[in-house]
């Protein structure tokens, strides 16, 4: 048994469903199947949540120009107008608009997974009934009544054990051999929708490997496997063939966009093995997160940039020292605030900190820090980070830029720079 998971890059129009479809069909086996929302659709939903939560008006042209994204689609895949398709997403927009009528919770977090998950509900759903058309019976599972999280709405952490319970008797494989479900979501024990953070849906399809002990797993992207950089950035960008579970953790850390941050974990502790692999060319090997080991010296430079960065710099007002007491206090602010820290680097008297930019979050972080130390920030920063650096990667990325601030080890470098 294998489990495949796949983008919204993959399936972002009518002419990419198709080509998932040859995909699935030409491995013909026992799968699990997990998608992410269709295209650009999470971000627009983002916006729907923002203007629900700030009480914006336009919000229905918005749903309605989604649903449009999402009907030209199925016009497309359906000429014959299979009314299932079209009752099933149909009664998901209903479900959202129903719940666009209420009036907005405490909680953000909340109302962004309550609206943000139909993206994957919809994409899903047309996806199943398509794979279904074209000659490959499967079953459409709500992955919200089996994986379970807490209630950290936006970050939902992972009941294991009730999870570990779920999980198999949902995905027994009678009567069918392919699943479909969702990415990114979960659930509460009291039916409440969660997410797993942004580009969740890799910890989803990790997740479910671990649990259902399975072969191995593929994420396909739109890319030939993992790079030593981003190809729209450095056009001179090379495929890593194999990397271990180690360096894939290490590059996840440190913001590369091809896997989550928490995907390695779970199919390292049973050394299941990861291919990510381009959906545009099934020939193309890609890359293979396993147990491999390569010497230091046969390692290139990995680079991996953030943009949109804000580096934060903290004194105390009275000039005294940094301390354990200052440390606490400060990193207990980041926490309540949920501010992921990308970055750190402390002296005697000042604390630097460089974090992502979120606006919601970020005003009221500074001010919280503000009540007791010295706050000074940065905006529209980036932070390079060379992994396996040298002279010539670390020139190549500073030269010409103003470095505000640089931390090396062996390994690895970071620079933030305007």
């Amino acid at each position: 048994m294998n489990i495949f998971k796949f983008g919204g890059a993959s399936v972002n129009s009518a002419d990419g469903v198709r080509n998932f479809v040859k995909i699935v069909q030409y491995y013909r086996e026992e799968m699990v199947i997990v998608l992410s929302a269709m295209g650009k659709t999470t971000n627009a939903l983002e916006e729907i949540v923002d203007a629900f939560v700030s009480k914006q008006e336009g919000i229905d042209s918005k749903v309605l120009s989604l649903q449009k994204y999402h009907t030209n689609i199925i016009n497309e895949l359906f000429p014959k107008k299979d009314d299932r398709v079209f009752l099933k997403v149909e009664s998901f927009f209903e479900q959202l608009r129903a719940y666009l009528q209420k009036s907005p919770s405490l909680i953000y977090e909340f109302d962004y997974d309550q609206i943000v998950c139909f993206g994957e509900l919809i994409s899903t759903t047309i996806v199943s009934e398509y794979l279904r058309l074209s000659g490959t019976p499967n079953k459409w599972v709500d992955i919200r009544t089996c994986l379970k999280t807490d209630d950290t709405y936006k970050e939902g952490r992972i009941d294991w054990e009730l999870s570990q319970k779920l999980v198999p008797q949902t995905f027994g494989f009678t009567n069918t051999f392919v699943y479909i479900t969702q990415g990114f979501l979960g659930g509460t024990t009291t039916n409440q929708t969660t997410t797993l953070g942004r580009e969740g849906s890799d910890y989803t399809a990790a997740i479910l490997s671990y649990i259902l002990d399975v072969d191995k797993l593929a994420i396909w992207k739109d890319v030939p496997g993992i790079m030593n950089a981003d190809p729209k950035w450095l056009s001179d960008a090379q495929k890593l063939e194999r990397i271990s579970y180690q360096e894939a953790i290490e590059l996840a850390f440190y913001g590369a966009k091809v896997i989550h941050p928490k995907t390695i974990q779970p199919i390292r502790k049973k050394k299941i093995p990861l291919q990510v692999r381009s959906f545009l060319d099934i020939n193309e090997s890609g890359t293979l997160i396993s147990m491999a080991y390569k010497k230091q010296d046969q390692l290139i430079p990995v680079y991996i940039r953030k943009q949109d960065q804000v580096l934060i710099s903290i004194r105390p007002c009275d000039f005294s020292f940094i301390l354990e007491e200052n440390l606490s206090a400060l990193f207990s602010i980041f926490a309540k605030h949920r501010t992921k820290v990308n970055l750190i680097q402390n002296s005697a008297i000042s604390f630097s900190v460089c974090v992502d930019n979120s606006d919601r979050r970020l005003k009221n972080l500074i001010a919280e820090i503000s009540i007791n130390f010295e706050v000074k920030y940065n905006e529209n920063v980036e932070l390079i980070t060379i992994r396996h650096h040298n002279s010539e990667a670390v020139e190549r990325m500073t030269n010409g830029r103003q470095i505000l601030l640089e931390q090396r080890s062996r390994d690895t470098a970071q620079f933030v720079l305007l």
